[in-house]
Formats: C-alpha cells, sequence, structure tokens
C-alpha cells in the first residue's frame, strides 16, 4: 500500500499560552497514528515544533524574531520533540526514525536520491515511522522563508505518496464569511482568496502556506486534506475518504 504523508503542525504540538509541548495531544496523535500503522496503513509523518518546543527552555515568552534564536530553539527543542515521539509510540511497538532535511536535499539530485533511497528502505520495515522536519538549527534560508507545509508536499511527491494530510489548528479551510467547512475543492484556483489571518503564535505557516503546498502535492497527482490535528480521531475517517476536513482533488 503506498504510504500516507501526514504534516502536523506547530499549533498542534505546542500550546498557545508558552509554546510547550502539548503531551496530552501529542499523546492522542501517536494513538490515532499508530493504529493506523498497525491495521495496515503506512505513515510517513512530517512533524513542525521543534523550535516551538525550544522556546521555554531558553526563557522566551514568544515566537523569536532573529534567525539565531530560532537556530537555536529548533536546537533544544528537535531532541525533546524526538524523545517524546519515540515514547509514545513505543507503547505501540512501534520505533521511529529521524530525518531532518533542507531545500538543498531536494535541489541536488545525488542527495535527493539519497533521500528516496533511505526513505525506500525504512518502507521494509512496517514497524518504523519515519518522522521528517525541517533541518531549523541550520537551514538559514529555508528557516526564514520555508516552511514543513511545502516539506510535506515535496515528500508526498517524491515517495508517490496515496494521500497527504496537513493537520492544523482549524477544521479545514472555511468559506467566506462563515464558520462552514468547505469539504470538497475541485479546482484551487477557485478557493485562493478565501485565506484568512490563521497563523498561531509559535508557527511559521498559515493558510497561505498551505494553499501553496496542496498546489504542489495537487500538481504531482497527490490528493490532499487540510483536518483539525486536535482531533486525531478522525484520521481514520479521513483516510476512508470521510470526515470532517477539506479535500482537494487533483
Amino acid at each position: 500500500m503506498s504510504k500516507i504523508v501526514i504534516k502536523i503542525g506547530t499549533g498542534v504540538l505546542t500550546r498557545e499560552s508558552d509554546g510547550l509541548l502539548d503531551r496530552a495531544a501529542l499523546a492522542r496523535l501517536v494513538t490515532a497514528v499508530a493504529d493506523l500503522v498497525k491495521s495496515g496503513v503506512p505513515c510517513v509523518l512530517v512533524s513542525s515544533g521543534a523550535v516551538g518546543a525550544g522556546i521555554s527552555q531558553l526563557g522566551l515568552s514568544d515566537y523569536p524574531a532573529d534567525v539565531r534564536t530560532r537556530q537555536a530553539c529548533a536546537a533544544v527543542g528537535q531532541t525533546r520533540l524526538m524523545h517524546a515521539y519515540e515514547s509514545l509510540f513505543n507503547n505501540f511497538e512501534l520505533s521511529v526514525a529521524q530525518l531532518l532535511l533542507t531545500a538543498d536535499d531536494f535541489r541536488d539530485p545525488a542527495r535527493l536520491g539519497r533521500v528516496q533511497d533511505t526513505l525506500g528502505r525504512l518502507a521494509e520495515a512496517p514497524q518504523i515511522v519515519p518522522i521528517i522536519n525541517e533541518n531549523d538549527s541550520v537551514a538559514v534560508e529555508e528557516l526564514s522563508m520555508g516552511d514543513n507545509d511545502m516539506l510535506s508536499a515535496r515528500v508526498a511527491e517524491l515517495i508517490g505518496a496515496s494521500q497527504l494530510i496537513l493537520l492544523s489548528n482549524i477544521d479545514g479551510l472555511y468559506a467566506p464569511s462563515s464558520n462552514e467547512v468547505i469539504s470538497d475543492v475541485e479546482n484551487l484556483e477557485d478557493v485562493l482568496g478565501f485565506i484568512r489571518a490563521d497563523k498561531g503564535k509559535f508557527s511559521i505557516g498559515g493558510m497561505a502556506s498551505k494553499l501553496k503546498a496542496v498546489k504542489v502535492a495537487l500538481d504531482s497527482g497527490v490528493p490532499t486534506v487540510i483536518a483539525h490535528g486536535k482531533h486525531p480521531e478522525r484520521l481514520l475517517e479521513i483516510t476512508q475518504g470521510s470526515g470532517l476536513c477539506t479535500r482537494f482533488h487533483p
């Protein structure tokens, strides 16, 4: 079965008040992903949260404005994030693998081939869940202008994923001037004007970032979903074609 790529946003993994890891939310999310993997749906996670997870450790109360401090937060937070994932997935007899990537890994054919080989080999071990993040502690340009929405779309394209699920702190794309979630989008151009200012306090991306990533995924033939990451119990329904979310069709 082709893998599903699940992108987990910072707003899903950290508390809005202080940027600390929301361990209860993470535990629910891991449980839902583990259930998918155990049922025969292989998953690759693209996980944000490293910078947010490191903010409190450096004594900060807000998302740092300078790159130097963001890199330091990422260096501290990435270890905390992976330790949390490893501990939680171990409860389901699953292991994790970490891949830290930059845009250069996708620009250089030789490096891209090695990433593809690594993910291909990990795909032969169904008890391992690959967890990918941007290498924020060194990727200066990418940290300033990139995000994991686009990274997840590139990963989905690279491995020929059957579906890309972007988990955020909203239920999906809302119709203008309402709280009604648009369930299906056949033409992305029709909804580009529906973007709202929804970026979280500790996040880099927002809906504009997500729709750029959606376009990349759709152009490579990967159906894409935007859904609420604080409700991971919906994941199974979403992978089966139902559930509260916005679906974008290639």
